[in-house]
């Protein structure tokens, strides 16, 4: 295989350091993941400053995206790994902090920088440490933007919250530790349902703050093609996606609802 370098120009995907692409065939509308190590750079030049002119539109999707891969490996049913746990947390709290930072100042040098070492730490495969991801939100994004052309952040910040909407129940003690250790929410909340929702709402808000869209309807689409997504998702409803839990076709249309 030719070997890949990689001059890195908007924070987002982590393709500087991962294994993975993704290849949209316009000929009915699919967009597909591929994974492999030969496909991982062999070098890649990393400097802040070739990112001060990105629009924040942009920007605020690359946040987007990096976020997702985090929260794709963070939401896990693997008990006991506290430190990826952690690590986790870390960089996401890191570009909350810091992607308020350059939408005011956008030449501001070190907080791009963190925005870009996160980006990279986010899909290297290092949070992926002890824990299998879950995935399902990517899948179910990949629909969207393989018809509509919406960008991967955007649909990313429409589906993640209506995602955890659907899942939350299954392990609500992951999601207060998310909305405590992440987004601050108080443990006096009268119960951890409260605390949950509360985590998801913040999260919600916070990607609304900084200029994506939060539900369908915000980015003009409707809903006359979710069962066709769906079955794209699950192969005609013949298979699940999502570690997890997994999730069937009616699951995925439900989740296209809960996002409308």
């Amino acid at each position: 295989a030719l070997p890949v370098g990689v001059i890195l120009t908007i924070p987002a995907t982590g393709s500087e350091a991962s294994d993975a692409t993704v290849i949209t065939n316009e000929n009915g509308w699919f967009k597909i993941g591929f994974h492999h190590d030969l496909i991982r750079p062999k070098f890649a030049i990393m400097n802040p400053e070739l990112t001060y002119t990105l629009p924040n539109y942009q920007t605020a999707c690359g946040v987007a995206d990096i976020m997702a891969h985090v929260m794709e490996r963070y939401f896990t049913n693997v008990k006991g790994v506290d430190l990826t746990d952690r690590f986790c947390e870390a960089t996401l709290k890191t570009v909350i902090n810091n992607v308020r930072i350059v939408l005011k100042d956008p030449t501001n040098y070190n907080a791009r920088a963190e925005i870009m070492w996160a980006g990279t730490i986010a899909h290297n495969d290092l949070l992926s440490t002890g824990r299998i991801g879950d995935w399902a939100s990517h899948k179910i994004e990949h629909e969207l933007s393989a018809i509509y052309d919406i960008a991967h952040g955007a649909g990313l910040a429409i589906i993640f919250p209506a995602w955890m909407k659907y899942v939350y129940k299954h392990d609500i003690n992951r999601f207060v530790q998310f909305a405590v250790r992440v987004w601050d929410v108080n443990l006096a909340y009268e119960n951890l349902e409260d605390i949950a929702l509360e985590g998801i709402r913040r999260m919600t808000e916070f990607f609304k703050a900084i200029g994506l869209p939060v539900t369908l309807k915000e980015a003009g689409i409707s809903d006359d093609r979710f069962e066709e997504m769906a079955n794209k998702c699950t192969d005609n409803g013949n298979k699940k996606i999502g570690n997890f839990i997994k999730l069937g076709k009616e699951d995925v249309i439900n989740i296209y609802k809960l996002a409308k």
